[in-house]
């Protein structure tokens, strides 16, 4: 009979770690979704401000090799990414192919200009750092015209803080409904055994000693629950990426590992501080007060 109590308790001990452990672990890949959409919107932000390209139009009578020396110095700018110089003649070809006919044709000379496309480091891809930007590239000599699409800068700048924002929120608003979620589910892991932590405090044990089993199955909880987690969300990017190679340029493996260790972390700590302050609670009622809960 005792033997039959045992392997129930057992059965019901298992069962109610298995429970809070998918519980947590549900909570967990949510809270580890948007963490993994806050970094990737930043990465993505970078990436789509450093695609924005602006136009350099060089003089009509710059050599090939002045424009490459140009493009030497402009290299050793801190606010240049990535340049690429395109010769009038490269100019012309590609607007034969675009209009479907030679324009040097009617006016009896290539009409065009060479120019320098570039893109610009995320952090200066802004209007107001292009201003000074183009201000001091139109000094350079054989530089006449710096062309940049103003709306278009704005427009990105004005979306992605829009949508930083949300997240931001989303993120502070889930991760208060993740602790009280979890808290839920641990304390009622803790309410069977309420009991047994007023025996004890009966019987001369500290509230450390109490506390500190708990604790420790808190910790463990909140390991393995963050570990199911990982997986389930390292599944889910890699069929992703499969599904859309694209994203590899935004989804890193840097945003990974601060996803993985944020899971972790968020599931420890919450854990532990829900463990906490059940155990607490229960520590300070009374023996009647027990029964009314």
């Amino acid at each position: 009979m005792a033997n039959n109590k045992k392997k129930s308790r057992g059965r019901q001990g298992g069962l109610q770690v298995a429970t809070l452990c998918i519980s947590t672990s549900m909570v967990l890949i949510l809270l580890g979704m948007v963490v993994l959409t806050v970094f990737t919107a930043r990465n993505l932000s970078s990436y789509v401000k450093e695609k924005l390209t602006v136009t350099m139009l060089l003089g009509e009578d710059i050599t090939d090799s002045e424009a490459q020396q140009l493009c030497g110095k402009l290299s050793a700018r801190p606010y240049i990414s990535n340049l690429e110089y395109i010769s009038k003649e490269q100019v012309l070809e590609e607007q034969k192919e675009s209009m479907g006919t030679d324009p040097s044709e009617f006016a009896g000379v290539n009409p065009f200009v060479s120019e320098i496309d570039f893109q610009l480091a995320a952090e200066y891809a802004n209007n107001d750092s292009l201003q000074w930007i183009s201000k001091e590239l139109k000094q350079l000599p054989k530089v006449t015209e710096i062309t940049y699409p103003q709306d278009l800068i704005d427009s990105v700048n004005k979306t992605l803080r829009k949508i930083s924002l949300v997240l931001l929120i989303l993120a502070g608003l889930l991760l208060f409904v993740s602790f009280a979620l979890i808290n839920n589910t641990v304390r009622l892991g803790i309410y069977s055994r309420r009991f047994g932590i007023h025996t004890m405090k009966l019987v001369g044990a500290s509230w450390n000693f109490i506390r500190k089993p708990f604790i420790r199955r808190a910790v463990m909880l909140g390991l393995l629950a963050g570990i199911i987690a990982i997986i389930v969300l390292g599944i889910g990017v890699y069929m992703l990426m499969n599904y859309e190679p694209d994203v590899r340029e935004v989804i890193t493996p840097e945003v990974l590992v601060v996803t993985a260790v944020a899971v972790l972390v968020f599931g420890v700590v919450i854990t532990t501080l829900c463990s906490w302050f059940s155990v607490n609670r229960f520590l300070r009622m009374k023996a009647g007060e027990l029964y009314k809960i």
